[in-house]
């Protein structure tokens, strides 16, 4: 018999032959006896409900106002507007109001719309995987915070001069900007501001609008500078996550508290206290009802049944058999049903068929396997030359006798074994610029690896260069950059690894471990570092962003400069290049925030608030200090100012330290938190001043030593202030204080 007439046969058989499923399953459930299931289009099913005992409890209820036509869901008894639920990912879109600001063509307003959304008390938090604080407008700074608890802000800020400058589907801070929200938020507080009224860009953008939005339902267009809040009717639907309780499952299960149905498992919430339900494998429904869970029929429909022969339906799962005359597994995916021959030639057919059938099959897979590891050799020779690597490797190579120093270029696998595959045991950070993973090395060694998140491809020759400088940099008080990857889309850096974690921690852990000679000895040595960095190198570097979350300790306590995510070359034939202002609010030079010109001088302000801290105690940023002193640096002159210096030092550095060195620093720390740049000392003049604190010594029996015949210091020589003009501001911060103020404060000031 013909082949194709054999497979018609058995086709025909198993139709006509083969038991058929005696019934159809049932929709399962969703809402509990008795209760309604819809909200005009919207669909409610418990936990949720819309009248009483209905709902799991009481933070569940849906508010369904029959006004409307179709009617509208409300979240329990507030004003918020629900749009859809979901219980295989347990979350819920609500409509949430746009802030927005709009200005006439003089400047005049603004229609300022500070806004809020608050979910407390209720199981909800903002999906920190699924929404995006998001501004847009052409003079638009936007603010992000916890509203009332304040424990975490953040902001963006939006600059655009012109039409042609804004591209669509992009949120670069051209436009439109975007920033990501922490877990656990139940109330979002939003504030819109404007540095110009709009004056210079009204005939652009008009307005500005901020808002927390589903990332998966908005792409920005440049139609939405105009009319955004009006086309949208003042909302943006958002994603909340929800969950059952404040306990885990391990807490709950087995109690009379435990919400899953039969045949379901229980998950711990990632985003808050609480957790969820799913369905077993093989069930479908609602896990939160008692049977809400049903067996999925994989035999009622032919076309999709996973088997060839006879289905048998079991819970749970099934069961795939042959017809009698035939053999195999009886499964689409396996053997299936194959005809039982009755002859010798038939057998004989039958095995060289399967045996030409597997030969073809493991030659076909060995090929596949050689083409697969062919394309993966060529995508990462791609990536190695977009990313610049021959560019490097000629670099490298003409470094003759600096191997030290020179960066290596590791190969993909080597990063992916040191990491265990990248593994999320092995994070030990994520920031603005991306994720850093602890990896070990096959000789051992522990580094640390960036993993960043974009690369931009017209920058690739900047960024061998600084790989290559950055290399150089050999110095106690720096985190030495080892090498990079650049095998994957976006290049690795690979940096020595640092482990007894931030200053911050050190200063601001409950209790502070660190003694006041330790807290002088760290200053000396960041200072130190970060005098290096801007003189004594073949070509300067400024950090941009010095905090103490950027200075990592040994276990010996020796600081170590960190993170030059944020840090820009000096160019050797310019003294000036376009930049975004970048840095962490607290720290950040208000000069350098409002004229957008980079100096050595910043460092050096950023430095006076890491002194303050080291001093006080105190976080740059608390909102429990009064509300004009909310920023440590003003909080710290205005002691200074009224020499009431001693009231805010830390207790243990009072005792500590002596009256004369506690007051040596401080007026330090007072000259680096000038407002004008020019009035602040150099780094290596902070360095050369903490190390005298540190030995007792004055300025004048330094100078007396000099005049002995002492060397210039190993800072580098005095050279002229080198410049940096920003464009765009993208702020990324977090801390507990009303950033708008901040940012306005620091303008006022300035003037």
């Amino acid at each position: 018999m013909h082949p194709s007439l054999l497979k018609l046969f058995i086709l025909l058989f198993l139709i006509f032959f083969s038991p058929a499923s005696s019934s159809v399953t049932a929709a399962a459930p969703t809402a509990l006896p008795n209760c309604l299931d819809k909200c005009g289009n919207i669909t409610i099913p418990y936990p949720f409900g819309t009248s009483s005992n209905c709902y799991h409890n009481s933070g569940f209820y849906i508010a369904c106002n029959a006004t409307y036509d179709p009617p509208r869901a409300f979240v329990s008894t507030t004003n918020i507007e629900l749009t859809g639920i979901s219980l295989s990912d347990a979350t819920a879109t609500i409509l949430t109001p746009i802030a927005h600001d709009c200005y006439a063509p003089l400047g005049l307003g603004p229609d300022i719309n500070n806004i809020w959304t608050d979910v407390s008390g209720l199981p909800y938090t903002f999906s920190h995987t699924r929404n995006k604080f998001t501004a847009l407008g052409c003079d638009t700074v936007a603010l992000n915070f916890e509203y009332n608890v304040l424990d975490y802000s953040s902001g963006c800020v939006s600059f655009c001069d012109d039409q042609s400058s804004i591209a669509n589907g992009t949120c670069s801070g051209i436009g439109c900007c975007q920033t990501s929200i922490p877990k656990g938020m139940h109330r979002v507080y939003t504030v819109l501001r404007s540095l110009r009224n709009h004056t210079t860009t009204w005939n652009v953008s008009p307005c500005s609008y901020a808002f927390v939005v589903d990332q998966e339902q908005f792409v920005f267009n440049l139609t939405d500078l105009y009319g955004f809040y009006s086309k949208n009717e003042g909302k943006v639907p958002t994603v909340m996550d929800w969950a059952i309780g404040n306990a885990t499952c391990q807490q709950v299960n087995g109690t009379e508290k435990f919400s899953c149905g039969a045949n379901s498992y229980c998950v711990d919430n990632d985003n808050g206290p609480g957790y969820r339900c799913n369905c077993n494998s093989g069930y479908q429904g609602n896990p939160y009802l008692a049977d809400g869970c049903q067996d999925i029929d994989e035999c009622a429909d032919p076309g999709t049944s996973p088997c060839a022969g006879i289905c048998e339906n079991t819970p749970g799962s099934y069961a795939c058999s042959c017809p009698q005359g035939y053999y195999g597994d009886g499964k689409k995916s396996g053997s299936g049903c194959i005809n039982k021959p009755k002859k010798f030639p038939l057998i004989q057919a039958v095995l060289g068929s399967g045996l030409s059938f597997l030969f073809l099959l493991v030659s076909g897979s060995w090929v596949y396997w050689i083409y697969r590891k062919r394309k993966l050799i060529q995508l990462k020779e791609k990536f190695f030359k977009q990313n610049g690597g021959l560019l490097l490797q000629q670099q490298i190579a003409s470094r003759e006798g600096a191997a030290e120093s020179a960066a290596r270029i590791f190969t993909a696998e080597e990063l992916k074994a040191a990491t265990d595959d990248y593994s999320e045991s092995l994070v030990l950070g994520r920031g603005g610029y991306g994720t850093v993973y602890k990896g070990v090395l096959p000789g051992g060694r522990v580094v640390a690896i960036k993993k960043s998140m974009v690369v931009d491809r017209t920058q690739i020759e900047q960024f061998v260069n600084e790989v290559v400088l950055l290399s150089q940099v050999i110095h106690k008080n720096v985190v030495r950059l080892l090498g990079c990857c650049l095998e994957t889309p976006v290049p690795l850096l690979v940096y020595e690894f640092v482990s007894n974690g931030t200053l911050h921690h050190h200063i601001h852990g409950a209790p502070s471990s660190l003694s006041w000679e330790t807290r002088l000895r760290i200053a000396a040595e960041t200072s130190a570092a970060l005098a290096y960095l801007h003189s004594a190198i073949a070509r300067p570097i400024f950090h941009r962003d010095v905090k103490s979350a950027n200075i990592l300790l040994d276990n010996n306590y020796m600081a170590k400069v960190a993170d030059f995510g944020a840090s820009r070359l000096i160019p050797l034939d310019r003294t000036q290049i376009t930049t975004l202002v970048q840095g962490t609010l607290g720290y950040l030079d208000p000069e350098y925030f409002q004229t957008g010109q980079l100096t050595e001088k910043s460092d050096v302000y950023s430095f006076g608030v890491v002194l303050a801290e080291l001093l006080t105690g105190q976080k740059p940023l608390s909102q429990r200090r009064p509300e004009e002193e909310r920023n440590l640096a003003i909080h710290f002159l205005l002691h200074m100012r009224e020499n009431r210096l001693f009231r805010i030092v830390e207790p243990r550095v009072r005792s500590e330290g002596s009256r004369e060195q506690l007051s040596a620093v401080a007026e330090l720390t007072q000259r680096c938190l000038r407002l004008r740049g020019e009035e602040r000392p150099e780094m290596r003049e902070v360095a050369a001043e903490l190390e005298r604190a540190r030995r007792g010594r004055t300025a004048t029996e330094d100078a007396a030593a000099d005049a002995e015949g002492e060397t210039e210091s190993s800072l580098g020589r005095r050279g002229e202030t080198r410049y940096y003009t920003a464009a765009p501001v993208m702020i990324h911060t977090t801390g507990d204080v009303d950033l708008d103020e901040h940012i306005l404060l620091s303008l006022e000031m300035r003037r």
